[in-house]
C-alpha cells in the first residue's frame, strides 16, 4: 500500500466526508439530524477545526479557501492510545517461551524476569538509543492515525535513568508534531537494590525522585502497579499524596491478577483513569462510577498471559463508566503494535460494540488522559486532529485483523499522512 507522506497545514475546507454525529464533541452545535451525514465537511483555519456540517450549509466565504474533495471518505478523531510503556531497550521474547511452557507471569517476575529484565536493558541503554528505539516503534502508531498518545516511565526506577526515559517522551512529541502525555510509573516494581526494601523505594518516589521531575516539566500524571508482586494499597496512597501535593493526576495499574481494592483507593484520590481491571469488585465499579474515573481496557495483556478472566464489562457497562481501549504495549506483557487489533481484540475478547471500541480510542481516551476538551472528537475550536479512511464502513476498521487501511491524517492542523490522494485530487494512492 503506497503512502504520501507530507507535511503541510492542512487549512482549508475538507468536504465530501461521510462524517457520523457520534464523531463530533458533545458542545459541537450540529444541523446533523441522521446517525452520519453523507457529505459532511470540516473548515480549518490556522490549525484549528473552524466550523463542522454538512457541505450545503458551507458559506460563501469558505468558498475562497483552499477545497479538498474527500469524495466520500468515512472521518474520524485522530485515534488515542491511552496506555503504552513505549520507550524501552531490550526485549524478552524469551519470557513468551516460558508461559508456552507453563510459567505464569508472578514466577517469572519473581525469578529475576518481567520487568526487572527491562530495567536492567533500559540502565544500560542511553537516551539517544532510547529515542531511536521508540521512535521506531511510534511510527507505527502513526500510521494507524494515532494523533495522542500516553507514554510511561517505569523502566528506569532510579532518578537519572526514570528522567531519560520521560525526556525521550517529550523529544518523540516535538519530533513527530503529536501529542504525549508522559506518565511516571517510579512505582512499577522494586529495583534490585531496594530489594526486600520497598518502602525506603517508595520514600524516594516520594521524597526524590517525583519532586525532581516535576519541577523539569517531565510529568503529566502519576501511576502506580498495585498488586501482590508490585505495591501495596498503603504504598500506593503514598505515592498519589506526593502526586496531590504537586498538582499531578494519578492513574493506577489495577485489579489485573487479584483484587487489591486498588480501583476504590484511586478513586478516593479522583484518578484519571484505572488500567486493566479483570479482577475489578462491584465497590471498585461504584466508586470509579462517582469519580468519573475511566476504566482502560488492555486486551493485549489478556491475550498474551492467556488469561481467562475478562473485565466486568457488562457491570462497568451498566454502571455508566466509560471504558477506554489501549494497546498497553511494552515488551513482555503486550508486545503489541497496533490500536486497531487492540479495538477488535475488545470487541472479540471483552464484547465490547463497534461504537464502544471507537469510544474507547477516541472520546473515553481523551478523557483517560485529561485531554478530553482537546481532543477525541471533532467539533469547532478544537485542534485539528482527524483521520480519513479508505474503508466503505468504519466497521471494517474494527473488523480487519492486520489489515491498516489507507489513511489521511491531519495532526495538530497538519497533514502528515495522505495515503487517498486528497491534496492532489486522487482517491487513493493505491
Amino acid at each position: 500500500m503506497a503512502r504520501s507522506i507530507n507535511d503541510c497545514a492542512a487549512d482549508g475546507v475538507w468536504r465530501n466526508l461521510r462524517l457520523a454525529a457520534s464523531m463530533l464533541a458533545d458542545d459541537q452545535p450540529t444541523s446533523f439530524d441522521a446517525a452520519e451525514a453523507p457529505d459532511g465537511a470540516i473548515v480549518v483555519q490556522d490549525g484549528l477545526i473552524a466550523w463542522v456540517g454538512p457541505s450545503a450549509m458551507l458559506s460563501p466565504a469558505h468558498a475562497r479557501l483552499r477545497q479538498f474533495d474527500c469524495r466520500g471518505a468515512p472521518v474520524t478523531p485522530g485515534l488515542i492510545d491511552c496506555h503504552t510503556h513505549l520507550v524501552y531497550a531490550g526485549q524478552r521474547a524469551n519470557e513468551f517461551a516460558m508461559r508456552l511452557e507453563g510459567a505464569s507471569y508472578e514466577q517469572i517476575a519473581r525469578s529475576g524476569g518481567g520487568v526487572a529484565s527491562t530495567v536492567r536493558a533500559t540502565r544500560a541503554a542511553d537516551e539517544e538509543q532510547l529515542f531511536t528505539l521508540a521512535a521506531a516503534r511510534l511510527e507505527q502508531w502513526l500510521l494507524e492515525g494515532v494523533c495522542a498518545i500516553e507514554i510511561k516511565s517505569g523502566y528506569g526506577l532510579a532518578l537519572e535513568h526514570e528522567r531519560k526515559q520521560l525526556r525521550v517522551a517529550r523529544r518523540l512529541a516535538q519530533s513527530y508534531g503529536l501529542t504525549v502525555r508522559s506518565t511516571f510509573l517510579g512505582a512499577h516494581a522494586t529495583p534490585s537494590e531496594y530489594a526486600q526494601r520497598s518502602d525506603d523505594y517508595i520514600e524516594l518516589i516520594c521524597r526524590e525522585m517525583l519532586p525532581a521531575l516535576a519541577a523539569e516539566g517531565l510529568v503529566d500524571a502519576v501511576d502506580v502497579y498495585c498488586e501482590q508482586i508490585a505495591f501495596s494499597p498503603e504504598q500506593t496512597a503514598r505515592v498519589f499524596e506526593a502526586a496531590q501535593a504537586l498538582g499531578l493526576p494519578v492513574k493506577l495499574h489495577a485489579e489485573q491478577l487479584s483484587n487489591m481494592n486498588g480501583a476504590a483507593l484511586a478513586a478516593k484520590y479522583g484518578a484519571l483513569s484505572c488500567d486493566h481491571l479483570e479482577y475489578l469488585s462491584d465497590e471498585g465499579i461504584a466508586a470509579m462510577q462517582v469519580a468519573g474515573t475511566v476504566a482502560v481496557l488492555l486486551p493485549g495483556a489478556f491475550y498474551t498471559l492467556r488469561d481467562t478472566r475478562p473485565p466486568p464489562v457488562d457491570r462497568l457497562r451498566a454502571a455508566g463508566v466509560p471504558m477506554a481501549v489501549a494497546t498497553d504495549h511494552n515488551p513482555g506483557t503486550s508486545p503489541l503494535f497496533s490500536l486497531l487489533l487492540s479495538m477488535n481484540m475488545a470487541c472479540t475478547l471483552f464484547r465490547l460494540t463497534v461504537a464502544e471500541a471507537f469510544d474507547g480510542v477516541t472520546r473515553h481516551a481523551a478523557r483517560a488522559l485529561g485531554l478530553q476538551d482537546s481532543h477525541g472528537a471533532i467539533g469547532a475550536g478544537r485542534p485539528a486532529n482527524f483521520v480519513l479512511w479508505d474503508v466503505r464502513t468504519l466497521d471494517e476498521l474494527v473488523y480487519a485483523c492486520g489489515r491498516r487501511p489507507a489513511c489521511t491524517v491531519v495532526r495538530q492542523g497538519r497533514t502528515v499522512i495522505d495515503g487517498l490522494g486528497v491534496l492532489d485530487g486522487r482517491r487513493d494512492a493505491r
